[in-house]
């Protein structure tokens, strides 16, 4: 998510000189260099040199990175972190006080600029800072701004729902293989599938209920193959996933 991050700041007209990054693995410094054109540096270096310090790490490493900013840092920095999980609140209780936090939940698509990001901001983020990090990252995908309590819920639509996708993607297929379909054709047929129907709920902005009917005729194939996947529990399914994607954000920031 690091990169696509870059890519976003780049993509909104950043100068590669004003971003600097840090890593533990040299290997990866050396090749955002290499692919980016910009500044690398310990992470001690970049943290006292920047306005805003995005951490791109995984929830567990989240505690151990702040406690090594936090004497670095001070107002009016602002740390965007777009780690799972790990609340505003416990952000801001290891860092120096009236330290700007803003949490992201992105998804992966952001690295070809088709994602999701919700954006919930701490009480000492200034309207002018979170409007400029809403802007950068609107070059990864739609940002929607919302309250934090919502980013637990998010998470198991949107920051995991990419995962639902390729699965049902792949079930799909696999169905048209079974029925005969060369398996290249069949996985065309899938994704441009898809594609066409989530374009086509956007674009009208009709109900997917409504969509649904429009294709299910009586008695037909269509509602032959919705009758097998309600009596699968598909929708059930579908819910739950989401409720213990929801649930396990919740326990990732519960690790204090």
């Amino acid at each position: 998510m690091g990169s696509a991050l870059l890519q976003g700041f780049l993509t909104a007209g950043a100068a590669p000189d004003r971003i600097i990054a840090a890593d533990i693995e040299a290997a990866k410094l050396e090749q955002a260099a290499a692919d980016y054109r910009i500044k690398t540096g310990e992470i001690s270096a970049v943290a006292a040199a920047a306005r805003f310090i995005f951490l791109a790490v995984k929830p567990q490493d989240m505690q151990s990175l702040l406690l090594q900013l936090s004497p670095l840092l001070q107002p009016p920095q602002v740390v965007v972190s777009v780690a799972a999980g790990v609340t505003i609140k416990q952000i801001e209780a290891v860092l120096p006080a009236q330290i700007g936090v803003i949490r992201v939940m992105p998804n992966t698509p952001c690295l070809i600029k088709q994602g999701v990001l919700a954006v919930s901001a701490g009480q000492y983020v200034a309207e002018t800072d979170l409007r400029l990090v809403e802007c950068w990252l609107k070059n990864m995908g739609s940002v929607h701004i919302v309250p934090e309590k919502l980013l637990d819920a998010v998470t198991g639509v949107s920051g995991s729902g990419p995962a639902y996708v390729y699965l049902f993607l792949e079930a799909l297929a696999d169905g048209g293989v079974l029925a005969g379909l060369p398996r290249v054709l069949a996985q065309e047929l899938a994704v441009e599938t898809v594609l066409g129907a989530a374009l086509m709920v956007k674009e009208t902005a009709e109900h997917p209920a409504l969509l649904r009917e429009m294709v299910t005729s009586p008695g037909g194939t269509t509602a032959a193959a919705l009758f097998a996947l309600e009596k699968g529990g598909f929708r059930a399914l579908l819910q739950q996933a989401v409720q213990a994607a929801a649930e396990r954000s919740k326990e990732l920031g519960k690790h204090d």
